[in-house]
């Protein structure tokens, strides 16, 4: 699996490549936080925004689906005694319905075959008034340079399934039916930006 073969060097990329985005992404999450959450956490990686949510919130059960990556999070957030670690599949989460407080999705949602499941399985996990933080790079309308770490993180195995900048990456979660959707961005050589919208009720 790619993920767990560059679950060791996942963080060199977050902290010193990507190290602004890293940082005012951190900033963007945590201001959404509040100190009764009890937050979900899929895509959690190695565990970057783990540390932030933890920090802020009641409880937080934070979840990849791969199990390399589970361990280093776990390392790098053994101060957090308020963290439950565990391997799950965005696709078909295994928490009933109106669970979580605040569900966190960081940089997976271009990566999958079936994005709206995915976005529909987050939504069902959320409390009835509940908040969905769901960040994604934006790697379209990208500069040579840009391009260019892409296409190698691509050719090193990572498929991206769709590239998104603002405009259709907030057109994507009207499309799926959200009305009232902010988007902040995290600058930096890579940039991110954060989607933030209430649990759509049916």
């Amino acid at each position: 699996m790619f993920w767990d073969n560059v679950a060791g060097v996942y963080d060199i990329f977050v902290k010193v490549i990507n190290r602004r985005t890293h940082n005012e992404l951190k900033g963007i999450v945590g201001k959404y936080i509040e100190p009764h959450d009890k937050v979900l956490e899929c895509a959690a990686g190695t565990g970057m925004l783990s540390a932030v949510i933890a920090e802020r919130c009641d409880m937080l059960v934070a979840t990849d689906f791969a199990p390399k990556m589970i361990k280093h999070a776990e390392k790098n957030c053994s101060a957090y005694d308020n963290i439950t670690f565990e391997l799950a599949d965005i696709m078909a989460l295994e928490y009933p319905d109106n669970s979580f407080d605040k569900v966190v999705a960081g940089n997976v949602i271009h990566l999958l075959d079936e994005p709206l499941k995915a976005l529909a399985e987050l939504n069902r996990v959320c409390k009835p008034d509940g908040m969905l933080i769901i960040p994604t790079y934006m790697n379209r309308d990208k500069s040579n340079k840009e391009k260019s770490f892409a296409n190698a993180v691509g050719k090193a195995g990572a498929d991206f399934k769709r590239q998104f900048n603002v405009d259709s990456y907030l057109e994507f979660f009207q499309d799926a039916g959200y009305s009232e959707v902010n988007i902040e961005l995290a600058y930096g050589r890579i940039p991110c930006a954060v989607a933030m919208m209430r649990k759509k009720m049916k």
